[in-house]
């Protein structure tokens, strides 16, 4: 038996752990490589999950102020939660210009190519570089830039939340340049419910337009936190019991044949006995 400690969720975030400086790439959107991810993401995602469905997409849809780009604050728990991001602002919301920090995309470098940019963490002046840059990614209103405030994977139900300062400093930021922001709370869910592989639940929250701000950045991320977590605390209690009403299915897929058989011997079963 091997008895050595499990350290799955390290606090040190991976570049700083490296300790290295890595090359930064400014975000594009090349549209060959958006074709490229259309049909590969949805492909590794529908692979790997039976279902996903979604609440509150009216909230992105009808409530953003349209003149003002938004920022979409997830939770971070698994790998998936990445490319998750780019389905739902291309195939749900609809949204062709995405924008996304990964930590660690010199692994990934095609990734610029889509709309991602790295942030490195070895240093607050190399975060603060990145930080700056996805400042700019802001300037137009049909921007859906995709931001995980934690900063780093956290265990699911992972409480309190803690917050990184980097989304105050861009809405800090957005709002003087570009007069306002929209901030947008998504909940995401990764488990099996009634069918033998994982479903996807997201929940998108009510839209917060921001025009000015006369907070102090640190005060600002604490209320975000505690707004967050009773918005995660909500969204979980509600799956807990089993209410999925105003969900809806993006995608769903056939039963495998095994599953099938066993549905169409229960529905014999239940007419028998009727």
């Amino acid at each position: 038996m091997h008895d050595s400690p499990i350290h799955m969720y390290p606090e040190i975030p991976p570049t700083k752990q490296r300790n290295r400086e890595e090359k930064f790439r400014m975000a594009k959107n090349v549209p060959f490589w958006h074709f490229i991810a259309n049909i590969v993401f949805p492909l590794m995602i529908k692979n790997r999950f039976y279902a996903a469905m979604v609440k509150g997409k009216e909230n992105v849809t009808e409530k953003c102020d349209k003149r003002f780009a938004t920022i979409f604050y997830a939770n971070h728990t698994n790998w998936w939660d990445g490319l998750w991001g780019y389905y739902l602002v291309h195939f749900v919301i609809k949204n062709k210009r995405f924008r996304f920090m990964i930590e660690e995309m010199n692994r990934f470098p095609l990734f610029q190519y889509i709309g991602c940019f790295p942030i490195n963490k070895k240093s607050p002046q190399s975060a603060i570089k990145s930080l700056n840059y996805a400042v700019t990614t802001l300037n137009k209103p049909n921007t859906a830039f995709w931001i995980f405030p934690q900063g780093i994977i956290r265990p699911p139900h992972y409480r309190p939340e803690v917050f990184q300062t980097g989304l105050a400093f861009m809405v800090d930021k957005a709002i003087k340049l570009y007069g306002g922001i929209n901030l947008v709370p998504v909940a995401n869910s990764f488990m099996f419910l009634r069918q033998d592989r994982p479903e996807i639940i997201t929940e998108f929250g009510e839209p917060m337009t921001l025009v000015e701000f006369n907070d102090d950045r640190k005060h600002f991320t604490h209320t975000l936190e505690k707004n967050f977590e009773a918005f995660l605390d909500n969204h979980d209690k509600k799956i807990s019991k089993g209410d999925f009403e105003d969900y809806h299915y993006v995608y769903k897929q056939k039963l495998h044949w095994w599953r099938a058989i066993e549905q169409k011997l229960k529905s014999i079963g239940i007419k028998e006995e009727q």
